[in-house]
């Protein structure tokens, strides 16, 4: 709860962008004073007052959409702001408020298992967003690892539009569907490197899905760096270099509060394989020219000269150096839920052929 009186203060970095800070009282549920620094550039020099003097007499629980619409209503047309929005001012004014958090906020479980099948992974996925919306479990960063090759499809597309089932079969890969949207993922074990990260929706406040895709892999971006890998975003929830796509991610937000979100990278894939397996594939990599064969997509290995291994060890590494980290561990409770959730769901031909 807002204590009145008290100055609250709240940040939001702004993926790609600048810092934003927010000084703010509260006063009879109101907001009486806000005051915004950071370093961002703004002109004219004065609009700065009208950034927080917008916000006046607001009730302490408006929307980052009705601030962002206070401040856009006060400011005149020739006001100019670079490396910030006045989102991103809202979204400081409600981390001061306590509706929104940082990632400061938060401590992140690490965990590491042995390698899985990805019918387990995609379970693990499900259990552990469903254990943070019940409060037995905080945020979570989980690497995968897996032996079986498969494809992991995503929760609305269609099995037979996506996948080549003689292809399939022909090669021993598994296909299995995930509860979060987007794209396939071909895998074989050591060709890509995927994480799913398991945060309260709180992080995300006054995000648009667009927005917090950027903003929960800006730490990847990071990472990327570290290893030699100048990235950015691209499009909607894609990760490329000038040499190309990376890595692409997933999202999916559960009723309760808790947001699931993965990115998977090439880090060596056979394309001729993929070519062959998945449909949609070929329509995507022919866009790119990728025909010759024994063809491998390799931006990772590639640019980083480096092992999968030591990729992600320099990975945790970067993430370790930005957030508050502990290892932990899988209880026996999780491991059996999901176990449960691959015989009754993820492991059955009813899910993985919902969408035919």
């Amino acid at each position: 709860m807002v204590s009145d009186e008290t100055v609250l203060r709240g940040e939001y970095k702004v993926p790609g962008g600048k810092l934003v800070a927010a000084d703010v009282t509260v006063r009879d549920g109101a907001l009486a004073d806000v005051r915004v620094s950071g370093d961002f550039f703004l002109e004219p020099d004065d609009a700065l007052d009208r950034l927080g003097g917008a916000l006046l007499g607001r009730p302490a629980t408006a929307s980052v959409a009705e601030l962002a619409a206070a401040i856009d209503g006060a400011l005149d047309p020739g006001v100019t702001l670079v490396g910030f929005t006045t989102e991103s001012v809202a979204i400081a004014v409600r981390r001061a408020l306590g509706h929104a958090t940082s990632w400061h906020d938060h401590t992140f479980e690490l965990l590491r298992m042995p390698p899985q099948h990805p019918a387990l992974h995609c379970a693990l996925d499900q259990v552990l967003a469903e254990e943070l919306v019940a409060g037995r479990r905080g945020p979570t960063l989980r690497f995968w690892d897996w032996v079986e090759p498969a494809v992991v499809i995503g929760s609305f597309q269609s099995l037979r539009n996506e996948v080549d089932a003689e292809a399939a079969e022909r090669h021993g890969i598994t296909v299995v569907r995930r509860v979060s949207g987007g794209g396939a993922m071909f895998m074989e074990a050591g060709n890509c490197i995927t994480f799913s990260l398991v945060v309260p929706a709180s992080l995300v406040d006054g995000l648009s899905y667009e927005q917090s895709y950027a903003f929960l892999d800006d730490w990847v971006l990071g990472a990327l760096a570290d290893v030699g890998v100048q990235a950015s975003y691209a499009g909607l929830n894609d990760i490329a270099s000038p040499a190309g796509k990376i890595a692409g991610a997933a999202q999916k937000r559960l009723a309760g509060g808790a947001v699931l979100h993965h990115v998977t990278m090439a880090y060596d894939i056979d394309a001729d394989k993929m070519l062959e397996v998945l449909r949609i594939g070929r329509e995507k990599l022919s866009d790119k020219g990728t025909t010759s064969a024994n063809k491998r997509v390799d931006p990772v290995r590639s640019q980083t000269g480096m092992p999968r291994a030591d990729v992600i060890a320099a990975f945790e590494a970067h993430f370790r150096s930005r957030y508050r980290t502990v290892d932990g561990a899988l209880t026996d409770a999780e491991l059996e839920r999901a176990a449960h959730l691959v015989e009754t769901r993820f492991g059955t031909p009813e899910w993985t052929a919902r969408v035919p």
